[in-house]
């Protein structure tokens, strides 16, 4: 793989690019490696927020897919998706980004490091096939509701990327939030006084800022000081910068995180429907975000590079907490939202959402109440921010709902584990069509599967055989065995473990489809 080309200097870089506008493409790059546990219970590590649907039928992965299309920003909009993620959520993700029906790069991360390393390895990428290909950084895990209004603030950030600049999105702030990142808007080009260009812009008649500096997440107190200056807007945590540039940025903030990100794009390889970085040297990044690493450096040292904010008005939310879903979310005449079996009676501003089971509101003001198969949360909404809190917790007490729900997501589908004892446990199994489970061994536990769906084919030791609906199979313990669908239909079955010792560790593999060991 060619390492990447410095970038062109910033003083030089705007005649350039007049003469390579006819060049220049936009790749859209998706960062997808967040964790989201201040939306547990239904975001869990192993099936974070990004790969569920929180606000329809699809996820907010793949909403985050079709954002940019039809987009018309005067360069042409790459087919190719370049995708960062975790390799624990690999088959989930990819599975879902198939169904964008777009060419994908998928670049795994072995080990979580943040959002700087994670573009720095998308800029790589990018600039392997493009140098100066233009980069629009969105998270995985974020929802805008008018896409028009998107389009037209990415557009605007494009000219400015493609003059060299890193461009951030900034959010006109509507209330003083303390979970969001701040932006101080300087100057609007053109003008000097950027206060009362910032007055103009809540109308939305002015466009891009200088960028004066970024801020992290305030106190109360100092945000409500930031909404009464006019001077401070959100950081939406979206991005807009040629591949050359953030490189040249990130080498010259953060040499440690660009030496380990591009020792780990050289050093890694292609595997089927996936990029793997190269483990040890990726590792070995620092870990740590775009914002700190590069962003807050940019108004103090702007050798690398120069920073410009674009107002994004476009329904934005980092769908980052439940306040923030029962936000935008369609609300009843006394602003409750519900999803799933929900009633509320002589209740307000409440949010809940049922998973299976009925619930009841009576009476309840500012409460979110969410319900899975395993855990309910019950928070004020005020206190949304501390679930996170929780979720350590429940870590640190060794608790499996920290990491997955009781449905757990395989690539070959998926087992729900209705039922355990001290010596049984009985999972729902449905296995994809044309899917198939490693060939494997138990030390400690006997299984007898019971189909009521489909058809499994089945091998235990020497044997091969089919078992059709209302037909079971034993495996007994120790016996190698191997689950197949090889119909057109979802397998369905119920399985009945028992033994000494139940955990998912107890699996020996002897062939496995997806490279699992």
């Amino acid at each position: 793989m060619t390492a990447p080309v410095t970038a062109t200097p910033a003083d030089t870089r705007s005649t350039q690019v007049k003469s390579l506008n006819v060049k220049l493409k936009v790749h859209p790059v998706i960062l997808a490696g967040g964790s989201g546990t201040r939306l547990w219970p239904m975001s869990r590590e192993q099936h974070p927020k990004q790969l569920i649907g929180l606000l329809g039928d699809d996820s907010l992965l793949q909403s985050t897919t079709r954002r940019l299309e039809g987009l018309e920003a005067g360069y042409p909009l790459t087919e190719q998706l370049v995708v960062v993620a975790n390799e624990e959520q690999r088959f989930t993700t990819a599975e879902q980004l198939r169904t964008s029906g777009k060419p994908t790069r998928l670049i795994l991360e072995p080990v979580g490091r943040d959002t700087a390393p994670a573009l720095t390895v998308a800029a790589l990428s990018v600039a392997a096939q493009d140098e100066d290909g233009i980069m629009v950084v969105m998270p995985a895990d974020h929802a805008v509701t008018d896409i028009d209004g998107f389009h037209a603030a990415v557009a605007a950030g494009v000219q400015h990327a493609a003059a060299g600049h890193i461009v951030t999105m900034g959010i006109v702030p509507t209330r003083a939030e303390t979970g969001y990142g701040y932006i101080r808007i300087g100057a609007a080009l053109g003008t000097t006084n950027h206060t009362q260009e910032a007055d103009a812009e809540v109308t939305g008649k002015v466009g891009a800022h200088k960028l004066d500096r970024f801020v992290e997440k305030p106190h109360l107190e100092l945000a409500q000081r930031y909404i009464e200056s006019k001077e401070y807007w959100w950081n939406s945590g979206i991005f807009i910068m040629r591949a050359s540039t953030w490189l040249k940025a990130i080498r010259h903030f953060q040499p440690a995180i660009y030496e380990a990100c591009n020792a780990a794009f050289a050093g890694g390889k292609a595997d089927g429907d996936f990029f793997r970085l190269q483990r040890d040297a990726f590792s070995a990044s620092p870990s740590n975000s775009i914002d700190y690493a590069v962003m807050e450096q940019l108004g103090n040292d702007q050798g690398a590079a120069s920073g410009v904010v674009v107002p994004l008005q476009a329904g934005w939310s980092d769908v980052g907490s439940w306040d923030a879903i029962w936000d935008i979310s369609d609300k009843d005449a006394d602003q409750n939202v519900g999803r799933g079996r929900v009633m509320f009676e002589g209740a307000a501003s409440t949010f809940a959402h049922s998973e299976g089971r009925l619930i009841a509101c009576v009476g309840t003001q500012d409460l979110v109440v969410v319900e899975t198969a395993d855990a309910i949360l019950v928070a004020d909404k005020s206190r949304v921010q501390d679930v996170k809190k929780i979720v350590g917790r429940i870590r640190n007490d060794g608790g499996l709902e920290a990491a997955n729900h009781r449905k757990v997501h395989r690539p070959w589908g998926n087992y729900d584990s209705v039922d355990t004892g001290e010596r049984f446990q009985v999972k729902r199994i449905v296995v994809k069509p044309g899917a198939r489970l490693s060939l494997q061994m138990h030390h400690h536990r006997a299984e007898h599967w019971i189909v009521v769906r489909g058809t499994a084919l089945v091998t235990r030791g020497e044997e091969r055989f089919i078992v059709s609906e209302n037909e079971s199979a034993y495996i007994p313990l120790g016996v190698t065995h191997r689950l197949e669908n090889p119909g057109k239909m979802p397998l369905e079955m119920i399985e009945v473990q028992s033994g000494s010792y139940l955990g998912e560790d107890d699996i020996v593999r002897f062939d496995d489809t997806y490279g699992r060991q």
